[in-house]
C-alpha cells in the first residue's frame, strides 16, 4: 500500500500500512488496481475515438469507476473487487471498439495496463496481482510522477461531478474525450514534464465544463439557489439524515417520505440543498444536523433515526448506530447496508421503527447565495466597493478535516476586517458558519455559495465583478484562502490556476504528491503560498 491522494497522507508523505482515512491496505491496493485498469480502458478508448468510435457505456463506467477510487468512498474490498472486474471486461470492449473501426489490430506498442490480463478469482492473488501497479514507480522521474499524479487526482475530482451529472441525465463527450486522452497519456512514457504541465491545466479546464455541466443541471431541474434560512435545532417526529452531494437523491428521498411523519435533515455538503426551490418546496426538509463530515462519529450516535450516504465522506461507523446506516451509489463500506436503485423503503421502514426527534428549534443560518441571487444584486454589491463600505472579497473555503491547523480557517474569518465580505463554500464552512458576521449596508458579510462544485458560482461572481470594474481578477479586492482535503480539491485548484488566477493560500499542508520542483513551478507561475497564520496572511493581502 501507498497512498497519498488526500491531505491526511501519514507523516506528510504517504500512508503505506493503513490509511489514515481508515482505508486498509487491502482496499488501497484493490483501488490502484482498478485505475491501473481504467488507464487501459481509456489507452483503447481513445485510440477508438481517434476512428469515430465511441461507446457510452464505456464513458460512464469510467467515470463511475474513478469515482469510486475518492477519498471516503468505497471501503468494501467485495465492492471494489468487482468493479475492477467490471473494468477488465471494459478494457476487452473498448480494444474489439477500436479494432473494430480500425479495421483490423493496432500495429503501435500496447502499454501493460491496456494489454490482455484477467482478473484472478481469488483474492490473494489479486491481491498479488493489484500489489505490482501502485501508485509510485521509482523508474519513473519523481517530478514527471508528481505531475501525473497532480492530473489523475483532478481527473479523479471532476469525476465525482459528472458522476452526479450523469443520474441527472447531462453528460458531455468533451468530458469523456479528455478524460480516455488525459489518462492514456499517463501511460506514455515519452510525454516530459511540461507536457504534463499543460495536461494538468487542461484537467481544471474540464473541470469547469463539468461544474458548469451540474450547475445547469442542478438549477434547470430545482431553480436557481435563493438566499434561505436554515434550522439547525430539530422538529417533532421520526427522521431520515441525508449526507453527501448528491441532490437527485435527496429528491428522490423526499418524493418517497412525503406523508409519512419523517423529517429529512441534510448533513455535511447537503445544507445548500436548502438554497434550491424545487427541494425547499418539500415541507419535510426541515433542518440541517451537524457539522462536517469529520465529526459524524459524535453527531450520529445521538441521531435518533436513519442515516444515509450518497457520496463520499463516509467514516468507519460506530457499533451504537451502524444498524441505522445506509449507503447508495459508489458509497460502500463493509457490513453496512446498502441501498441499490432508487427503492428507499428499507431507510424509511428503518426511520420509521426509530424513536425520532422532539421539538427543539435551535440557530437558523443562511445558504442559496449562488451566483444567480449574488449577481442579482451585483448592483448594490459594486456600489459598496466603489463607496468604499466593501473594502475586500475572501474566498475562504473548501474541504474540512480532522488535521491540526484548520482552526487557522476560523480565526481568518473571525479576524478578517468588519469592511470585507467572506465567501464561503464546500464544508469548510463549517469552520465559521455559525458565526454571527452582520452585513454591509443589508448585504450579509458571509455568503454560503454551496457546494464544493458550486466553485463554479465563485467564478462567475468573481468574472462578473472583473467585468463591472473593466479589470483582471486578479487586479479585484478578491483573494482565495483554500483548504483542501481530496481529489475534488485538486481539480478545483487546476481549474483556478487554468483561469491563471494567482496569490492563492492552500493549507493546512500542501499536498505530499507535489514535489519541490513542482512547488516551486506554482509559486513562480501563480505566487501559490501555504497559510501561516490569520494575523500574518492579513497583512500581507490588506497591507
Amino acid at each position: 500500500m501507498f497512498c497519498y491522494q488526500c491531505e491526511t497522507a501519514a507523516k506528510g508523505t504517504g500512508c503505506d500500512k493503513v490509511g489514515v482515512c481508515g482505508k486498509q491496505a487491502t482496499t488501497s491496493d484493490l483501488q490502484d488496481l482498478l485505475v491501473y485498469t481504467v488507464k487501459g480502458i481509456s489507452f483503447w478508448a481513445n485510440l477508438a475515438r481517434e476512428k469515430g468510435a465511441k461507446d457510452s457505456a464505456i464513458d460512464r463506467f469510467v467515470i463511475e469507476a474513478l469515482f469510486t477510487t475518492v477519498t471516503n468512498v468505497d471501503f468494501d474490498d467485495d465492492s471494489v473487487a468487482k468493479v475492477v472486474s467490471e473494468a477488465v471486461a471494459y478494457r476487452n470492449q473498448a480494444q474489439a471498439l477500436f479494432e473494430k473501426a480500425n479495421g483490423g489490430a493496432y500495429n503501435g506498442q500496447v502499454p501493460p495496463a491496456a494489454q490482455a490480463w484477467d482478473f484472478p478469482a481469488d483474492r490473494a492473488a489479486q491481491l498479488a496481482l493489484a500489489q505490482l501497479h501502485g501508485v509510485k514507480d521509482p523508474a519513473i522521474d519523481p517530478d514527471v510522477q508528481s505531475m501525473r499524479s497532480t492530473i489523475l487526482f483532478g481527473i479523479k475530482g471532476y469525476a465525482a461531478y459528472a458522476d452526479h451529472a450523469i443520474i441527472l441525465e447531462r453528460e458531455s463527450d468533451e468530458i469523456y474525450a479528455f478524460t480516455h486522452k488525459a489518462l492514456s497519456q499517463l501511460l506514455d512514457d515519452s510525454l516530459g514534464l511540461m507536457d504534463y504541465v499543460g495536461i494538468a491545466m487542461e484537467t481544471g479546464r474540464i473541470n469547469l465544463v463539468t461544474m458548469e455541466l451540474l450547475n445547469k443541471a442542478h438549477t434547470d431541474r430545482y431553480g436557481h439557489p435563493v438566499p434561505t434560512p436554515v434550522q439547525l435545532g430539530t422538529k417533532a417526529g421520526k427522521a431520515i439524515l441525508v449526507s453527501g452531494h448528491d441532490l437527485r437523491f435527496l429528491e428522490e428521498l423526499l418524493i418517497q417520505t412525503e406523508g409519512k411523519g419523517i423529517n429529512i435533515y441534510t448533513h455535511g455538503e447537503m445544507l445548500p440543498a436548502h438554497g434550491y426551490p424545487g427541494l425547499k418546496k418539500y415541507a419535510h426538509l426541515v433542518g440541517n444536523y451537524g457539522g462536517a463530515w469529520q465529526d459524524q462519529h459524535k453527531e450520529f450516535q445521538a441521531f435518533p433515526g436513519a442515516i444515509i450516504f450518497n457520496t463520499n465522506c463516509i467514516q468507519r461507523p460506530a457499533e451504537n448506530y451502524k444498524d441505522r446506516l445506509f449507503t447508495w451509489g459508489r458509497v460502500q463500506f463493509p457490513d453496512i447496508k446498502h441501498v441499490e436503485g432508487w427503492d428507499f423503503s428499507a431507510v424509511i421502514d428503518c426511520a420509521l421503527a426509530c424513536e425520532g426527534f422532539e421539538d427543539n428549534p435551535g440557530q437558523e443560518i443562511l445558504t442559496g447565495f449562488g451566483h444567480n441571487a449574488v449577481l442579482g444584486v451585483a448592483d448594490k454589491v459594486i456600489e459598496a466597493v466603489k463607496s468604499g463600505a466593501i473594502k475586500h472579497f475572501f474566498l475562504v473555503g473548501g474541504c474540512d478535516g480532522a488535521k491540526p491547523g484548520r482552526n487557522y480557517y476560523t480565526e481568518f474569518a473571525e479576524q478578517a476586517p468588519k469592511d470585507t465580505v467572506i465567501l464561503t463554500l464546500a464544508c469548510g464552512k463549517y469552520r465559521f458558519n455559525k458565526m454571527e458576521f452582520g452585513d454591509i449596508g443589508g448585504i450579509p458579510r458571509l455568503l454560503d455559495i454551496g457546494q464544493c462544485n458550486d466553485a463554479y458560482s465563485a467564478v462567475q461572481i468573481a468574472v462578473a465583478l472583473a467585468d463591472a470594474f473593466d479589470c483582471g481578477v486578479n487586479d479585484l479586492p478578491l483573494s482565495f484562502i483554500l483548504s483542501w482535503y481530496e481529489q475534488k480539491a485538486v481539480a478545483i485548484l487546476l481549474t483556478l490556476l487554468h483561469l491563471g488566477i494567482k496569490d492563492i493560500k492552500l493549507g493546512p499542508t500542501l499536498p505530499a504528491f507535489i514535489t519541490p520542483n513542482v512547488l516551486n513551478f506554482l509559486v513562480e507561475n501563480f505566487n501559490i503560498a501555504p497559510i501561516s497564520t490569520p494575523e500574518e496572511d492579513l497583512k500581507q493581502i490588506l497591507g
